[in-house]
């Protein structure tokens, strides 16, 4: 099930203009072009901001996203009829051959339950090509990033064209051990509604990530670090044997 922020129909519909900077973004896209891709499977491509960005490029796409609201919004951007979108996970893709896939953003923390997470790896496999790649990125847990998801940290106010103004902030409710569960509340000034969105994100050790690939065969090719966040992440890049 995905979060309310990427499902429900009004914050799928704020998602873009509230998060206006995704640059972290570029160095997938450096990515795509180092290794040369033709096909991308997109996990996780909630409203298409770098399905459509490869696309641009030439690059033939699938986005696969278990939240309805943000593929309907997604639908909505030009270029978007070149994209094949899925409304699901990896877990259950049709037959693929694609030369990349990649978890940008937060998806592979959001991939919380272990099952569900080795199934994304499995799906992700049969999905590429032999030789293929899986790329994604997941905080290094022992810069604690979650000490910072505080409403003082995070409190902005959005103008939203045909909106109006949108207030958001994020604070911590919980960490029990490697899961760590906030919430992100939204206050819309047209009508004064309130909407919250849950989340559970998993903080895993770098060991362990490089196990599980291992175990679902592939190759660790390399580790990189987030150029937006240097230090903060790691950024694997694992092939299909």
């Amino acid at each position: 099930m995905a979060d309310d922020c990427f499902a429900h129909p009004r914050l799928a519909a704020v998602y873009d203009p509230l998060d206006p900077d995704r640059s972290d973004l570029n160095a997938y896209l450096r990515m795509a072009d180092e290794f040369g891709t033709r096909r991308v499977l997109d996990i996780g491509c909630g409203t298409g901001v770098f399905a459509l960005l490869l696309v641009e490029r030439g690059i033939e796409v699938v986005g696969v996203d278990p939240a309805q609201a943000s593929i309907d919004v997604a639908r909505t951007k030009p270029g978007s009829g070149q994209v094949r979108w899925i409304c699901g996970d990896a877990t259950n893709l049709p037959p693929l051959q694609v030369d990349l896939a990649t978890m940008t953003g937060n998806v592979a923390q959001a991939i919380a339950d272990p099952q569900t997470w080795q199934k994304t790896l499995r799906g992700a496999h049969e999905a590429l090509r032999p030789g293929g790649r899986l790329i994604f990125e997941t905080r290094d847990p022992s810069r604690r990033a979650w000490e910072e998801w505080t409403r003082e940290e995070s409190y902005r106010v959005a103008e939203i064209p045909g909106v109006g103004s949108v207030e958001s902030w994020v604070q911590l409710i919980e960490v029990s051990g490697p899961l760590v569960t906030f919430r992100s509340t939204y206050r819309f000034a047209v009508d004064g509604q309130v909407l919250t969105s849950d989340s559970t994100l998993r903080f895993r050790e770098r060991d362990e990530v490089e196990k599980d690939l291992d175990a679902h065969g592939y190759v660790v090719d390399g580790i990189r670090d987030a150029p937006d966040r240097p230090g903060r992440e790691f950024v694997f890049l694992a092939r299909r044997l």
